[in-house]
């Protein structure tokens, strides 16, 4: 009770928090119950028929939604591992600069992506893609003779297009990680390998990367929590119907049942099923970081 009058200032200070928590988050956790019903909005939730585990049963007999579940998973699974490797390989390289300040500058231009919007972005890559004039197909045209892509219409080239987009954005800001965890090697290990003679190459594979290892395993381990989660903002504001085959991801999907079209009891029989998988993933991803690298949340 002591400790409680020292810090109630603190703790006054997380209520708008804890109830804006409680609002949104909390309380549309009742709508659940919309996943076991057909639910009709002028009927409301007390008012729609009871339709038990259909909706979960016509989420796997669609074969939309087959395919939408694989979607999701690919370019996750490609979102996962190219934006583990990606900052992974910049911090290597980038601990190898020696200048400071062009150190610091790199570092500044590559973190600046993470700061925009996919609405901007969308919007400029829009630009950039298009094969009417856009400055990518201009440049491929010119180098290399190549006929315009049509990078945001043909699926395949979609599904490139996202994830090479996803990386260009984030991987700066992911690698702050590994240079931190860079920062706490112990100088003496290098200065005692340059007494052996071992190169910079030497110190690298045999220093640097064993000391990058265990943040990476954590960082990939618990990304696997996210494997349903393939970037809605990003696939919202760069898809359209021409790419519906092969990207059209779990989040979009639901918000044009759920929300367009009116299938507002598959549109939460989709997003609990993705919620429960997500959860069973992110218990298995802290279970494997504990035990890989000895890194525990509870």
């Amino acid at each position: 009770m002591k400790g409680f009058k020292r810090t109630w200032p603190f703790h006054l200070m997380l209520l708008p928090s804890l109830v804006l928590l409680v609002i949104f988050n909390y309380i549309p956790m009742g709508g659940i119950v919309m996943a076991f019903q057909d639910y009709k909005p002028w009927l409301g939730i007390g008012g729609s028929e009871w339709v038990g585990l259909d909706n979960f049963r016509y989420l796997f007999e669609r074969q939309d939604s087959l395919q939408v579940i694989w979607n999701t998973l690919l370019i996750a699974a490609l979102k996962l591992v190219f934006n583990l490797a990606a900052p992974f390989t910049f911090a290597l390289f980038l601990n190898e600069v020696r200048r400071e300040g062009f150190k610091r500058y790199v570092q500044t231009m590559v973190y600046l992506p993470h700061f925009l919007s996919w609405v901007i972005l969308g919007g400029i890559l829009l630009d950039v893609l298009s094969t009417d004039g856009g400055f990518v197909n201009r440049a491929l045209t010119a180098m290399f003779g190549i006929e315009p892509i049509f990078f945001l219409g043909d699926g395949n080239w979609f599904r490139f297009t996202v994830v090479v987009s996803d990386i260009w954005k984030e991987f700066g800001f992911g690698a702050i990680v590994f240079l931190a965890a860079l920062a706490n090697v112990d100088p003496s290990l290098y200065e005692a390998a340059e007494v052996d003679g071992a190169s910079r190459l030497r110190q690298t594979l045999h220093i640097t990367i064993p000391s990058m290892l265990p943040i990476a395993i954590v960082v990939g381990t618990l990304s696997l929590g996210n494997i349903l989660n393939a970037g809605f903002d990003q696939i919202f504001n760069l898809y359209n119907p021409l790419v519906y085959d092969k990207g059209d991801i779990i989040d979009t999907f639901v918000y044009r049942t759920a929300i367009l079209s009116g299938e507002m009891g598959f549109g939460t029989a989709i997003g609990l099923f993705k919620s429960l998988v997500s959860l069973v993933l992110i218990l298995i991803s802290y279970r494997l970081a504990y035990k890989w690298a000895g890194y525990r949340v509870f």
